[in-house]
């Protein structure tokens, strides 16, 4: 799987040694072979895809800096903040423990976009010329960029520090034994948090499905509950999505971590500063609260490069997506648990509140996600069919079909890599978002 997200794939099966080390001449030459960044986000196999991957580089004459088990936005604050041309994470984010890939970083730590990707991909058939002995490159392990990657949190001007160590947040975290089982815990020691640890021994042996859905969180929702903590706190395997528990044991939902994001920075920020980019899938619970502090909010295509180029072209204090993921600017332009964690224990602590009240607090949503398989019918037949039926509506085609209503909203989007197309719906009911998406499925199964 090819993408402007990187590459993914099986370990063993279409993930083997050939793929990386064509990968790694293709970003050795896209870089002109200058000093590399590579981290990885704790898979136990991640070890051997990342030695492969570091070793090539070398030998194309790239220096390496190699900084370990790491989340991937440490990795991008690298190759922002060093001497490095750009970076590789070795990552599959929240995919099944089956599976790992490369996330390539250029030199200002955000992803390559389109226009980039389409150079890296023109170099991966192109044949290497490997360096002699003389001109090798170094290989060097450093550490320095993951305690960087908490200074710079704990440096957040919104973050008053003491305050939220006075306060002692009991936190139990989940990290799914993955890239944030020493950093995430860590963090929260500098915030001066009791925590309970769950599923942090860093071996990259998943214990369960490793993306942070309700489903896959019964453990930490009953931990949060029997330890009386304030909240718990789950991230993916490298370190981009945060989730958030209620202390009642209650998701607080994925979407809703960047919608309390939004309305504190908003809330910390000038009237006329008051600029966010999201993606066309997040929470109408955004604009809401931008309309309530006078804020604006703008939308982009679905994935974080994406995201990150609307931030930029409008000048937003804060961005992200519906999945979880906080971007602050003032720490760097990536989706970043760590930045999330920091805004999210000062919100708390600033509203007074429990968790749970302060999710009620908030615009209430409900969003439903579906797949729907399509067979051998063409996607691009069945979005215009659909397209067709909801007319009268307010549509958008940037990134596959969005259609805006009054009081609720859905969007479609056909895979690249399965017969399926991707539907997401938001109601103010979860039963009004269901009927929503039930109602794209009907009207799939009968073209």
């Amino acid at each position: 799987m090819v993408s402007i997200s990187g590459l993914r794939g099986i370990v063993g099966e279409s993930l083997v040694p050939e793929v990386v080390v064509k990968y790694a001449n293709a970003f050795a030459m896209f870089t002109g072979r200058k000093k590399i960044v590579i981290g990885r986000d704790g898979r136990y196999h991640g070890a051997m895809l990342a030695e492969i991957l570091a070793g090539t580089l070398a030998a194309n004459g790239c220096d390496v800096m190699d900084i370990g088990i790491c989340p991937t936005p440490t990795v991008q604050l690298a190759a922002e903040h060093s001497d490095t041309a750009g970076g590789i994470a070795v990552t599959a984010s929240h995919n099944p423990l089956e599976w790992n890939g490369l996330k390539f970083i250029n030199d200002h730590g955000v992803f390559l976009d389109a226009e980039e990707n389409k150079r890296l991909w023109s170099y991966v058939e192109k044949k290497t010329k490997y360096s002699s002995y003389e001109t090798t490159g170094t290989i060097e392990h450093n550490d320095f960029f993951l305690r960087d990657h908490i200074r710079r949190v704990l440096a957040i001007k919104s973050v008053d520090v003491e305050a939220i160590r006075r306060r002692h947040f009991k936190v139990v975290v989940d990290c799914v034994n993955a890239a944030g089982s020493m950093v995430v815990p860590q963090l929260l020691h500098e915030l001066g948090c009791i925590t309970v640890k769950m599923n942090c021994d860093g071996s990259g042996k998943f214990p369960r499905k490793p993306e942070p859905l309700p489903e896959n969180l019964t453990e930490i929702m009953l931990g949060v509950k029997s330890e009386g903590a304030d909240l718990g706190i789950v991230v993916d395997p490298d370190v981009d999505r945060l989730v958030l528990i209620t202390e009642k044991g209650e998701p607080f939902s994925e979407e809703y971590t960047i919608a309390q994001a939004v309305k504190f920075i908003f809330e910390k920020t000038p009237v006329e500063q008051r600029i966010a980019a999201v993606n066309l899938s997040t929470t109408r619970a955004v604009d809401k609260i931008a309309r309530e502090l006078d804020g604006k909010i703008y939308r982009s295509a679905v994935g974080e490069i994406n995201v990150v180029k609307k931030m930029k072209e409008m000048n937003s204090v804060i961005g992200g997506e519906g999945s979880g993921g906080v971007i602050l600017p003032e720490v760097h332009y990536g989706r970043d648990a760590l930045v999330g964690i920091g805004i999210t224990l000062q919100h708390l602590l600033e509203f007074g509140g429990t968790l749970s009240e302060m999710k009620n607090s908030l615009p209430k949503f409900e969003i439903v996600k579906k797949r729907i398989a399509l067979g051998k019918k063409s996607p691009e037949k069945i979005i215009a069919a659909i397209k067709k039926h909801y007319s009268k509506f307010e549509m958008n085609t940037e990134d596959g079909l969005k259609i805006d209503a009054a009081d609720y909203w859905i969007h479609l989007r056909k895979s690249n890599t399965e017969p399926i197309i991707r539907v997401i719906a938001e109601a103010a009911t979860e039963k009004e978002a269901r009927s929503r998406a039930d109602e794209i499925e009907n009207l799939v199964g009968s073209l």
